[in-house]
């Protein structure tokens, strides 16, 4: 079972493009592109926050969109379920503490079903 979701994870990582631009954090996390969107993850014990942003970094708000952080904590994938918390934020729990950096990926699915993913290394 641990092997689909390594290999699931890796996908992810090797599908999402590179960005051709520098992005600034606005929260003190990663920017990373996610199709038309910044997502910035913020990972502080166990709580994943992720802030959507445009192109522009102009706030995105959250409302309709949901999302999936497939991370890695000791070598082993974690999924966290995102939902939206308030104004640009989605948030969700890790059954453990993910560390400051965790390398993964962010899946969203945006209000009209088009989905983006965005990946951390």
């Amino acid at each position: 079972m641990i092997l689909p979701r390594v290999i699931l994870v890796a996908g992810l990582l090797a599908a999402t493009t590179v960005c051709a631009h520098e992005t600034s954090s606005q929260h003190g996390g990663r920017v990373a592109d996610a199709g038309n969107f910044h997502v910035e993850l913020v990972a502080k014990g166990e709580t994943v926050d992720v802030f959507l942003s445009d192109g522009k970094q102009k706030p995105v708000p959250a409302v309709g969109f949901k999302g999936t952080a497939i991370l890695v904590v000791g070598g082993k994938p974690t999924r966290v379920s995102l939902e939206p918390a308030d104004s640009n934020r989605l948030t969700g729990k890790a059954a453990t503490a993910l560390g400051a950096s965790p390398k993964g990926a962010v899946q969203l699915t945006g209000p009209d079903g088009t989905t983006a993913s965005g990946k951390f290394n």
